[in-house]
């Protein structure tokens, strides 16, 4: 994937989706840049990919700290020389009724899953325009393409994402710099599987609603922002890759996948 030895910051990688994303990257030969808001994650993750022989670095940072994400770009150059790639994985959950969602709830969300991504996007996308050259994969979701009840922050933000990606590509295509996103389905993480375990989450019910028929791994979007952050999608720019398994295209009966032609 013509990958070997470019630069990678990977924000929330410290677990989930983005620590598979580092790993992946780390794998096609990529030093990474394990940032996370929980620095003994984030070193977790580097010391396990330095002892399988990749170049790894963990960083501290909360993106909704523009000072923060500034000092985590200069680490990088320092580091490394250079930033080729940005993974804006970092996110949180807020589910709640929009009547009793607070203000500090909404406020949080909207910085660190808008504002953050922006924040790091301006702050690597200024090392980029110098090099004229560099790839942004923002980590959106399906929650950003549908509407979700309960849901009203998080999926504003990710609207807003891809709002925001949208730009970018369109603005920084002329420096040689490749915006993008990666929507996610529902993805068999950790926090899911805690979920389920307690009961507040039926996966049975969404692998139904699923076309494929089962929920996405980490590896399945990893394999994505791979794609993206190779110079085999050079001609993509401001798009947003869909990798739910088919949720948000399906929109019949949901019956009709338990039982179809019947």
């Amino acid at each position: 994937m013509t990958l070997k030895n470019k630069v990678a910051i990977v924000t929330g990688a410290g677990n989930g989706i983005g620590e598979s994303i580092a790993r992946r990257l780390a794998d096609e030969g990529v030093k990474v840049v394990i940032s996370d808001i929980n620095l003994p994650g984030a070193e977790g993750v580097a010391q396990d990919l330095k002892q399988k022989g990749c170049e790894a670095i963990a960083v501290k940072a909360n993106v909704a700290n523009k000072a923060e994400v500034d000092a985590m770009v200069a680490r990088t150059v320092e580091a490394f020389g250079s930033v080729d790639i940005l993974v804006n994985n970092a996110g949180m959950s807020v589910v709640g009724k929009s009547v009793d969602l607070e203000e500090q709830r909404w406020r949080l969300g909207i910085d660190v899953m808008l504002s953050g991504v922006f924040f790091c996007s301006q702050a690597a996308g200024k090392v980029m325009i110098q090099q004229k050259s560099g790839k942004i994969i923002n980590i959106a979701s399906v929650n950003g393409i549908g509407a979700f009840p309960e849901r009203v922050c998080y999926a504003s933000a990710k609207a807003g994402v891809v709002m925001l990606t949208k730009v970018l590509g369109c603005e920084w295509a002329r420096y040689n710099i490749n915006v993008n996103a990666v929507a996610p389905g529902y993805v068999n993480t950790d926090l899911v599987k805690d979920l389920a375990a307690k009961g507040t989450l039926d996966v049975s019910e969404l692998e139904t609603r699923t076309p494929l028929g089962r929920l996405a791994e980490p590896k399945d979007i990893a394999d994505a922002v791979v794609f993206l952050a190779s110079d085999n999608s050079t001609y993509m720019e401001g798009h947003t890759m869909v990798v739910d398994g088919g949720w948000s295209s399906y929109g019949y009966l949901e019956s009709w996948l338990k039982n179809p032609g019947e």
